[in-house]
């Protein structure tokens, strides 16, 4: 193992003030690992100081990284489309990514998505951790294994725990599913449809707790 795979952390960069426009701003300059070296920016979270419900994803896409937003892409179309069939309002809802930082892979003119590895995502995890103590939601939705490892160690497993409450002090009701990316996978438009409606249902549930 690598002494700079060892050494990566955010940490050092965090603000001393803890509030979300101080660790956006900080977070701008972080060179805790080495994704800043070949991303356009980094892509913080956004939505209220006071959001009711947090939603954390994988990593920036490709849209995301050139236009500094989280989830405006294709991914983020497929869960603004799921929000709104179960009545959560984007905009009352805090939206990050595990890692802030786009990792790819050139081909040709295309620059294709990469999963980060878990030395990237442990770099990155302070700026989760601040988040979560930030905004302190009352629920949070786990979008994918990527953001449940971050948050709840290695061994958490998407289809274990999706659509139902999680055990954890992360906030009082707990919950994950998949991550909208997989339905842009989906090999046909009915695998895609039935994958639209588990991730409308397991958002229902949160839509429940909330009282939406």
């Amino acid at each position: 193992m690598s002494e700079a795979l060892t050494s990566s952390d955010a940490t050092p960069y965090l603000p001393a003030r803890r509030s979300l426009s101080a660790l956006r701003t900080a977070a701008a300059e972080c060179r805790g690992c080495a994704l800043h070296e070949h991303a356009t920016q980094t892509v913080f979270g956004e939505g209220p100081r006071r959001a009711r419900l947090m939603l954390v994803g994988e990593i920036p896409g490709d849209q995301e990284d050139r236009a500094g937003h989280v989830f405006v892409g294709p991914a983020g179309r497929e869960l603004d489309r799921a929000l709104e069939a179960v009545g959560i309002a984007r905009d009352d809802t805090y939206v990050t990514n595990a890692v802030k930082h786009f990792k790819f892979e050139e081909r040709g003119k295309r620059r294709i998505h990469q999963k980060p590895s878990r030395w990237e995502v442990r770099a990155c995890n302070p700026w989760l951790r601040a988040e979560l103590d930030v905004v302190r939601p009352e629920a949070l939705v786990l979008l994918g294994a990527t953001a449940g490892q971050a948050l709840l160690g290695s061994g958490f497993k998407v289809g274990e725990s999706r659509g139902r409450p999680i055990d954890s002090d992360l906030a009082e009701f707990v919950t994950a599913t998949a991550h909208p990316s997989a339905i842009l996978r989906a090999r046909d438009d009915e695998a895609r449809s039935a994958m639209r409606a588990a991730l409308a249902a397991d958002l229902r549930t949160v839509a429940e707790f909330l009282g939406e």
